[in-house]
């Protein structure tokens, strides 16, 4: 929220000014502060037939929430009073920190009970025991270990630093890691402590964000590190599978497939596929192990980041997960084109 509000303004519109129109497809949240805003959903016909307006008035209950807050949007947003004040918040920039916040907010430790049992042990075969490479050629497995770099890092040492870009994939061949989020207090929060046997720093590859997290270690250890570029070509590619909405749909109707919405509770209000299982990305490593594995998942957000981000962790769990192409927008986008509607 601080993150957020750094990045909002308050903005002021004179009267008979527009937000927007009926039929727009801006990608923002307007929140009316104060002032008067009419909602036309139908210019009025004469003085029979007054048309369809609704007032948001600044400070109401109605104004806690966006403004027709639909893609395409459904009326055209006209200033009322003398002047209103509002806010316009970036969707898509909120996306992005949501798929950071709730990144950060799930991690927990992994670490092989057994770990200090066979320090002999093969680490690439330890490494192999992880379902994520069921789904990975043998060709691009064979790529990864001769493209990976081993890294001494010291007691104390920063692997990850939080709002960083990602660069790496890490892999703990030897040591322990700690796991911290600062907040703006600069407080830091530890989120996990990983051992041998752990990966971390795909998500911010995945989605294209900034790190969510500082990684130190714990003691000195070896990494096996992989570069975005290859981690992108190898891993991710064969694993992240994208399916349309049609496909999806005939999957679902044939009884073997079954929709998951990994957005907030609060998010459900704009729209949300019938039928669509709800676990939000922060919960998502707690709850896998509920989802049946004989089932496919069709896994959405409003964008495809935190799907894509979600698809990958079930997968790495033996899940058969397919991120929503275009994600619940782009499917928005599709139905008003259409103009068969098919999410409420």
């Amino acid at each position: 929220m601080r993150e957020l509000a750094g990045k909002t303004y308050v903005e002021e519109l004179a009267r008979g000014k527009t937000l927007f129109n009926k039929g727009d497809l801006d990608n923002f949240s307007y929140y009316l502060l104060s002032g008067e805003v009419a909602l036309i959903e139908e210019e009025p016909k004469g003085k029979e037939e007054p048309g369809k307006v609704r007032l948001i008035t600044g400070g109401t209950n109605a104004a806690r929430f966006p403004i027709d807050h639909h893609r395409p949007r459904h009326a055209t947003a006209k200033v009322r009073s003398e002047r209103i004040f509002f806010i316009r918040v970036d969707n898509n920039l909120l996306d992005i920190l949501l798929t950071w916040d709730q990144n950060a907010g799930y991690m927990v430790s992994e670490i092989d009970e057994e770990e200090a049992n066979d320090d002999d042990e093969d680490w690439m075969t330890t490494m192999l025991h992880s379902n994520i490479f069921h789904r990975i050629p043998p060709s691009n497995i064979q790529q990864m270990f001769l493209r990976m770099e081993a890294v001494h890092f010291k007691a104390g040492e920063v692997v990850i630093r939080q709002g960083d870009e990602g660069d790496f994939y890490y892999y703990i061949k030897t040591g322990r890691a700690v796991v911290t989020h600062v907040g703006k207090t600069g407080k830091a929060l530890k989120l996990a402590e990983l051992g041998r046997g752990s990966s971390f720093g795909e998500e911010a590859l995945i989605t294209a964000a900034k790190r969510n997290a500082n990684v130190t270690m714990l003691t000195d250890g070896v990494l096996m590190r992989l570069d975005k570029d290859d981690f992108m070509e190898l891993l991710k590619q064969p694993v992240i599978q994208k399916v349309d909405f049609e496909t999806a749909k005939r999957w679902i109707s044939e009884g073997n497939a079954q929709w998951l919405d990994v957005r907030l509770e609060s998010e459900l209000k704009s729209g949300a596929i019938p039928g669509a299982v709800h676990i939000p990305l922060y919960l998502l490593r707690i709850k896998a192990a509920a989802l049946a594995k004989e089932k496919k998942y069709i896994v959405y957000c409003d964008t495809g980041r935190r799907s894509s981000s979600a698809t990958y962790l079930l997968n790495e769990r033996g899940i058969d997960a397919y991120v929503l192409e275009s994600g619940l927008i782009g499917l928005k986008q599709h139905q008003a084109a259409s103009q068969t509607p098919v999410a409420e």
